[in-house]
């Protein structure tokens, strides 16, 4: 027993001194020993940032990417990419998973407050985009009353917001919004100008409005007690941009313009203190009427949604057992499709698919009939086995008393199929509620996409989240009960 407890006093002591031994090493010196910088980005729809190489979609490429690059040279370390989205980059960076975070983050207050900031590394703008046969927008305080698209958690959806009277349509990537004004969905875009120069100003179909506004900086984020590395990536910068390797960078992506001329000003005089000062502390409480909102566009979809789902579903299911092929062939291969594909695939193909074959949804459209197309699977299958549950003998028998086929069915098997059907369809109607987030990958601001919005724009990720997670508690709790109790009549029944 001594021995044991010796032993494990060992143990515990090597493990405080191995302890004690990192801690007291700095960020640098970690990432020197260990031999690369691990850069969180995200590649998703990332041009002209960090985006997969067309020709080699294992390899990543874009300006960040180079920049990359020249600081680990410099570093003397290997850079490791770790993809993450990019709203969430900073409350990854925090968690550790990786050492640094870049994406055209811009340098916010609200962002100081939760991590530190090398030296601007880009200038930015923000350009208004629009149809290149849409004269009513000239400049940027016409998109009142407007249709415009923008990045969610980022400064021009906070210019937008100030400017007033702009429905806003908010989107998770920077490909989507364009290709929405493309095809009439918005009247306007407003980005970063790296985002709309490789986007944009390409497009035959779009043209840039009014001068560029709200000059910015883009920095790169480091948890707070990383201050040596940051100091080590200030020298850096400040090394590239004396001897001309950055602005080569940025000839190479096209994005050197007059603003770039101001870096060297803006990287020697960074501090941080100046966007410090204007931190307002807000309640997370005082979201509580955006997230509602939000919640009313949820319970909205999901309702009208289940609707759909239960009215196809139950079709789906009378073809499948009462109609012959190849009528029962196609309910049984729906069934499969919509059951074996994800749902999320589905309603990229609904809102940005079908407009290939000359089908334009609005976003509310494709919400609604992607979850109930998607459903209606789940829903078929549970009047199935309702039916399956009802004796053959009560259908021959109506038949016998002089019953059409139709009307037997109908008034003998259905009535007590949807009876026994009635959990499962409540408990889908949870799920329901719950997947209808995924609708905020085609600019619907329901619950869950007003909260990564304001999470995002405030950095109060676990406060907002508490608040969301109730509300959605909220929302499903009742039918659970529901649910339950409906399993109990019917229990009492068969008694």
């Amino acid at each position: 027993m001594k021995r044991a407890v010796n032993f494990t006093i060992l143990i515990v002591t090597l493990f405080l001194i191995v302890a004690s031994s990192q801690s007291s090493e700095s960020s640098l010196e970690r990432v020197k020993k260990r031999g690369y910088l691990l850069w969180g980005t995200d590649a998703e729809g990332g041009a002209p940032y960090a985006f997969p190489d067309p020709g080699n979609p294992d390899k990543l490429i874009g300006f960040e990417i180079d920049l990359a690059e020249a600081i680990g040279r410099e570093l003397g370390v290997k850079i490791r990419y770790v993809q993450n989205a990019w709203d969430s980059l900073i409350p990854a960076l925090e968690r550790g998973d990786f050492d640094i975070a870049v994406n055209g983050i811009e340098i916010t207050p609200q962002r100081l407050e939760k991590v530190i900031f090398t030296k601007p590394y880009y200038v930015y703008t923000l350009q208004t985009v629009v149809r290149l046969d849409d004269n009513r927008i000239s400049d940027f305080n016409d998109l009142k009353g407007k249709k415009v698209g923008t990045l969610q958690g980022a400064v021009s959806h906070s210019l937008l917001q100030e400017l007033g009277g702009v429905d806003i349509k908010v989107y998770s990537g920077v490909v989507e919004p364009y290709e929405d004004l493309a095809l009439g969905r918005l009247d306007a875009v407003f980005l970063d100008s790296p985002i709309a120069g490789y986007y944009a100003k390409p497009n035959k179909k779009l043209k840039y409005v009014g001068t560029p506004i709200g000059e910015g900086l883009y920095g790169m984020a480091l948890r707070k007690e990383d201050k040596e590395l940051r100091d080590e990536i200030d020298k850096i910068l400040m090394r590239l941009i004396s001897t001309g390797e950055l602005k080569k960078i940025y000839e190479k992506w096209n994005l050197w313009d007059k603003s770039q001329e101001k870096l060297y000003k803006y990287a020697k005089e960074y501090t941080g203190e100046s966007f410090k000062e204007e931190i307002k502390s807000v309640s997370a409480l005082s979201f509580i009427p955006a997230l509602f909102k939000g919640a009313l566009v949820t319970i909205g979809v999901s309702v009208a949604s289940m609707i759909v789902a239960i009215i196809l579903g139950l079709t789906l299911a009378l073809m499948k057992v009462y109609m012959r092929p190849p009528f029962s062939y196609l309910a049984s291969a729906y069934i499969e499709f919509f059951r074996g594909t994800p749902l999320l695939i589905q309603l990229y193909i609904l809102y940005y698919g079908l407009p290939n074959i000359g089908i334009s949804l609005n976003p509310l459209t494709a919400a609604i009939l992607g979850l109930g197309m998607n459903y209606a699977s789940y829903e078929a299958e549970l009047y199935r086995a309702g039916i399956s549950a009802i004796p053959k003998g009560q259908l021959e028998a109506g038949l016998s008393l002089g019953m059409s086929n139709f009307l037997a069915v109908r008034r003998i098997v259905l009535p007590q199929a949807i009876k026994i059907a009635l959990p499962g369809i409540t408990n889908d109607f949870i799920a329901l509620f719950k997947d209808s987030s995924l609708v905020s990958i085609i600019a619907m601001v329901e619950l869950t996409k007003s909260y990564t919005i304001l999470a995002a724009t405030t950095m109060k990720f676990f406060e907002l989240g508490l608040i969301v997670a109730f509300l959605y508690f909220a929302m499903s709790y009742p039918l659970s009960l529901l649910s339950k109790r409906l399993e109990e009549r019917l229990k009492k029944k068969k008694r």
